[in-house]
C-alpha cells in the first residue's frame, strides 16, 4: 500500500494545522531573541521567562515551531550525552593547561570528572523536563520507561561490555544501567535473536512534536511573541534581519542546529564550516494489532535501540505503531537540507527491512516515511558559546542526542548570558570547539565512505559470527571521529 512520504514527520502531520497568518514583528527593542523555533529556542525562551518576568522576549522561526529536528526527531527523552566523551576530557585537561582562569578550566576538575558533571546534569534535565511538563500541563505522551540496547551478536555483546564500562568511568551509577540476560530481555522486547542487553531506566518516551507544541502554548499564554514564517539572513549585536524586517534585541541566541548555515553574520561557534547537517531518516507503521503486541510485549514503552554500527532507534506509539529510524543517504552533497522530509524509496525498504530483522514474524505495514537533519560537527561533540562582546549566544551540534541535551542547552546559554559562573558554565561543552568540516567533495566522500564501512562491518560480523567488533568498524570509527 502507498505510504506518506515526507510533510516533516509523522508526529507533525498528527499535530493541528498551522496558522497561515504569522505574528506581527515587534518594533521595539527586545530583552532576548531566538532564532529558531526548536526544542532549544524553546527551552531558552521558557527558562528567560521564569526568572524574568518582565523581559520582551521574541523566537523567530524560519517555517513553523518544531519544523526541524525537533518536530521529527525518534523521541528519546534520553541519558545520552550528545559527543565524544573521550575528546571533551582531553579538551578540559588542554583548557586547564592554556586557559585556567576560563569557564571550563577555572572549574578545577579534571577532564574525566568535568564530563561526569556533564552527565549528572543529563540526568537532572531529564527530571526537570518530565517536572516542567506535568506542571504546566503538557501531554507529550511522556512515559518513563528506560531505554533498553539490544545485542544481536556476540560482537554486539562485546560493544555493550566495552559501554558498560565506558558508562562507569564517565557518570552512570550502578542505579543508572543493568545488564539483561536473554530472558530478561525479551520479557521486555521479544527481539528475535536477542543474545542479552543494556537497560537504562532514566530514559523517558515522548512525542516530540506535541513537546514542542506543548511548550510554544505555554509561551504564547506567558506573553512571548513567536513569529513563525519569518527567515533570519543577517544577525550582528543588537540585530536580527528577517525576511519580514529587522528584529533588534539586547541579547540574541541562535539555536539552529542542523540548518545553522542558513545566517550569516561572526558567530561564535559557527565560524566556517563547523556544523553540517546529516540526515535521520524514520518509519512509522500502521498500528499493530492486539496479537501482535502480545506477541512482541514492549508493555514498558521502553525505547529500544541496538548495538549495530547502523544503528536504529525506535519507540512504541501512543497510538501502537513502531516508530523506527536509521541512517541511510545521510549526506546531500554541498551540505544541503532535507526540505520537507521526503525519504529515497531504497531507505525506506532498508528501515523496513531492519524491522523484519527484528520481528521476523511481524507483518507490517509503513504508513509514513520521513527524515530530518542532526547538527553535526566534526568530532561529534556539542558547543555552548557566548560572545559577551555582541551579546550573542550559540548552541549546536548534538548530534541526534539533542532531546535532553536541548534542555540543558537552554539553561546554560542563560548562564552564560547573565556573565554569572555557576556549575553550567563549567560544563565541558562550553566554547568546545570541534574543528572544521572538510570542503567538497572530500566530505561527502567522507560520509558516504564512513556509513560504506559500516555497512560492510555489520553483515562481517552477521556472516562470520564475529565474537568483537571488526577492525573495519574500529578503523570507520576513527576516521568519524566517534571512537572513545
Amino acid at each position: 500500500m502507498p505510504y506518506l512520504n515526507g510533510e516533516s514527520s509523522h508526529w507533525l502531520a498528527l499535530s493541528p494545522p498551522h496558522s497561515s497568518s504569522p505574528s506581527p514583528l515587534p518594533t521595539e527593542r527586545q530583552d532576548l531573541v531566538i532564532v529558531g523555533g526548536g526544542m532549544t529556542g524553546l527551552w531558552s525562551a521558557y527558562y528567560a521567562r521564569q526568572a524574568h518576568p518582565d523581559w520582551q522576549i521574541t523566537i523567530v522561526e524560519a517555517k513553523h515551531i518544531g519544523y526541524g529536528a525537533s518536530g521529527r526527531n525518534g523521541g528519546w527523552l534520553s541519558t545520552l550525552l550528545p559527543g565524544n566523551r573521550a575528546k571533551y576530557a582531553e579538551a578540559v585537561e588542554r583548557a586547564r593547561a592554556t586557559d585556567p582562569t576560563g569557564p571550563v578550566g577555572s572549574a578545577g576538575l579534571s577532564g574525566v570528572e568535568s564530563v561526569r558533571s556533564f552527565q549528572s546534569a543529563l540526568f537532572d534535565s531529564i527530571d526537570e523536563v518530565l517536572e516542567v511538563l506535568e506542571q504546566e500541563g503538557i501531554d507529550a505522551h511522556q512515559v518513563r520507561g528506560g531505554h533498553i540496547d539490544i545485542a544481536q551478536s556476540e560482537a554486539g555483546m562485546a560493544r555493550l561490555r566495552e559501554l558498560f564500562d565506558g558508562n562507569e568511568e564517565y557518570g552512570y551509577g550502578r542505579e543508572d544501567m543493568r545488564f539483561l540476560d536473554v530472558e530478561e530481555t525479551r520479557a521486555h522486547i521479544n527481539v528475535d535473536n536477542a543474545q542479552g542487553s543494556l537497560f537504562f531506566p532514566g530514559t523517558a518516551r515522548i512525542d516530540p512534536a506535541l513537546l514542542t507544541e506543548g511548550l510554544a502554548r505555554v509561551l504564547k499564554n506567558q506573553g512571548v511573541r513567536i513569529c513563525e514564517d519569518t527567515s533570519a539572513g543577517h544577525i550582528g549585536k543588537g540585530q536580527v534581519s528577517t525576511n519580514r524586517g529587522p528584529v533588534s534585541g539586547d541579547t540574541i541566541f541562535v539555536c539552529l542546529e542542523g540548518y545553522s548555515d542558513t545566517v550569516t553574520g561572526d558567530l561564535p561557534g559557527l565560524e566556517g564550516r563547523q556544523v553540517i547537517p546529516v540526515f535521520s531518516s524514520m518509519i512509522a507503521t500502521e498500528p499493530l494489532s492486539a496479537d501482535a503486541w502480545d506477541a512482541i510485549g514492549w508493555e514498558g514503552r521502553e525505547c529500544l535501540g541496538d548495538t549495530a554500527h547502523t544503528f536504529i532507534y525506535a519507540q512504541r506509539t501512543e497510538d501502537d505503531r513502531i516508530a523506527l529510524g536509521g541512517r541511510g543517504a545521510p549526506y546531500a552533497f554541498g551540505s544541503g537540507l532535507p526540505g520537507d522530509g521526503r525519504v529515497p524509496a531504497e531507505v525506506v525498504e532498508l528501515l523496513r527491512t531492519r524491522l523484519s530483522s527484528l520481528f521476523p514474524d511481524l507483518e507490517v505495514e509503513v504508513a509514513h516515511a520521513w527524515r530530518g537533519a542532526l547538527g553535526v560537527t566534526r568530532d561529534w561533540c556539542a558547543g555552548i558559546f557566548f560572545d559577551a562582546d555582541q551579546r550573542i549566544g550559540v548552541a549546536r551540534g548534538y548530534a541526534g542526542h539533542g532531546v535532553t541535551a536541548t534542555h540543558l542547552a537552554a539553561k546554560t546559554l542563560l548562564d552564560r548570558a547573565s556573565g554569572q559562573s555557576t556549575p553550567l558554565t563549567a560544563l565541558p561543552w562550553n566554547d568546545h570547539y570541534s574543528g572544521q568540516w572538510e570542503p567538497e567533495p572530500f566530505r561527502w566522500l567522507g560520509i558516504r565512505s564512513m556509513y560504506r564501512i559500516f555497512n560492510i562491518a555489520d553483515e562481517w560480523e552477521r556472516v562470520t559470527g564475529a565474537k568483537r567488533t571488526s577492525l573495519l568498524a574500529r578503523f570507520g570509527s576513527r576516521l568519524a571521529g566517534l571512537h572513545e
